[in-house]
């Protein structure tokens, strides 16, 4: 699919997406409920949200669709061994745990970039909880054995959150407690998401991230149902587009939230934009737009809007953190740089930083190389592009945000295939 995208005028309210995170650690935890059937209500039906479900159904679970939510209740099926993870991260690290609750032998495996994602990191703490952890040199396929049965592990934190986030998931219903030594961990921001998840789900974490955290075996998931919050990380690119082409405005967003990029409301306040942040709506007016700094090594997701946006700043923006762009969809870094440097952006890399060099775009064809947060930056940018801006490939952004076309269309985003 190709989506052209035209210099336009945004003006209008749109609903945030559901948060794909925050779905995937509902999935997760309705797997982990036996005995009762959970409810999620504002599901995302995105792709990685797809692949999560259909990990639930292999692992036992039924899941049924009903009008603006799902039922899974887990325990109901035998399980299928193998586990498709579609090119979903979060599903590859976080589902492996769960998976080596049970004494059956699983294996995940993925298509796509996800195959050439790290997964090593993986096989240690799982082998010293009492499973048995395989990859392919690092890679997918994972193949684990429980039963997880709890005890002391380290956890390296410094390539991904998700193997903890994973970890915390599953030992609370490990026959033993557990303690968790973790170590540069670069994504602090995801773990207090997934300890405030559980903590209204009835689970008690103690301790602290980075540093020792202790998991008590045999615990309850307490909750029949769950809402899935608004999705800071797709919204980011409905705000940018506001302070690129006009004004919008974004409901469903949840101010005190932890979700990490919530960081886009300060980078769009240093850039200048006029922003607006109540309980239940976030608004951004386009104002003169300066160059800014930012420190992103906490919220890497947030490299392409805010590449978008330092484009039409004037002067030289500097973002900092892209060591952690180098294993996501693509490298994305580097498809950054190129491809906006197709529209006439100065982008330069310079050790741990991206440097954009503010400047008008112009229009041409693009190809974010399958990788969905590229397609969705790419076309904001058209949005304020002296000439249309012919975005190939743009299905992709179905992995996180299907409807993103159909709500930037809806705000007067110029837009046909």
């Amino acid at each position: 699919m190709r989506k052209f995208v035209a210099p336009s005028r945004i003006e209008g309210e749109v609903h945030a997406p559901p948060s794909k995170s925050l779905m995937l650690r509902a999935v997760a935890a309705a797997v982990l409920t036996e005995g009762r059937a959970v409810t999620i209500e504002n599901p995302s039906r995105c792709e990685d949200a797809e692949a999560a479900l259909g990990i639930a159904e292999g692992l036992g679970a039924t899941v049924r669709y009903e009008s603006g939510r799902v039922v899974v209740e887990a325990g109901v099926r035998p399980p299928r061994r193998t586990l498709h993870c579609g090119e979903s991260g979060l599903c590859l690290r976080m589902f492996p745990a769960v998976a080596a609750l049970r004494a059956e032998e699983f294996t995940l495996d993925g298509r796509g970039s996800l195959m050439s994602r790290p997964v090593a990191m993986l096989e240690a703490p799982l082998r010293a909880l009492g499973a048995t952890c395989e990859t392919r040199g690092g890679f997918a396929p994972v193949v684990v054995r429980g039963p997880l049965r709890g005890g002391r592990a380290a956890v390296d934190g410094a390539l991904s959150s998700q193997v903890l986030t994973g970890l915390l998931m599953a030992l609370p219903r490990a026959g033993g407690d557990s303690e968790l030594a973790v170590a540069d961990l670069k994504s602090r921001a995801y773990i207090e998401v997934t300890l405030d998840f559980l903590r209204g789900a009835g689970i008690v974490v103690e301790g602290e991230a980075p540093g020792l955290l202790r998991i008590g075996g045999g615990q309850i998931y307490g909750r029949s149902s769950y809402t899935v919050a608004g999705d800071w990380s797709g919204a980011a690119f409905l705000l940018v587009a506001g302070a690129l082409a006009g004004e919008i405005g974004v409901r469903g967003l949840d101010p005190g939230s932890r979700q990490a990029d919530r960081a886009v409301c300060e980078a769009l306040e240093r850039c200048g934009a006029k922003v607006t942040v109540t309980a239940s709506r976030v608004g951004v007016r386009r104002h003169d737009l300066r160059a800014f700094d930012m420190d992103l090594t906490g919220a890497p997701d947030l490299f392409p809007p805010l590449v978008a946006l330092a484009c039409s700043c004037d002067g030289m923006t500097r973002l900092t953190g892209i060591d952690r762009l180098r294993h996501k969809e693509s490298d994305r870094a580097e498809v950054l740089r190129a491809e906006f440097g197709r529209l006439g952006a100065v982008i330069r890399c310079d050790g741990n930083d991206m440097l954009v060099s503010g400047g008008a775009l112009g229009g041409g064809e693009v190809d974010p190389r399958g990788d969905h947060r590229v397609a969705m930056a790419l076309a904001v940018a058209g949005l304020r592009a002296d000439a249309e801006v012919s975005v190939g490939g743009a299905g992709c952004v179905a992995k996180s945000y299907p409807r993103f076309f159909e709500d930037l269309a809806a705000v007067g985003g110029r837009i046909h295939e």
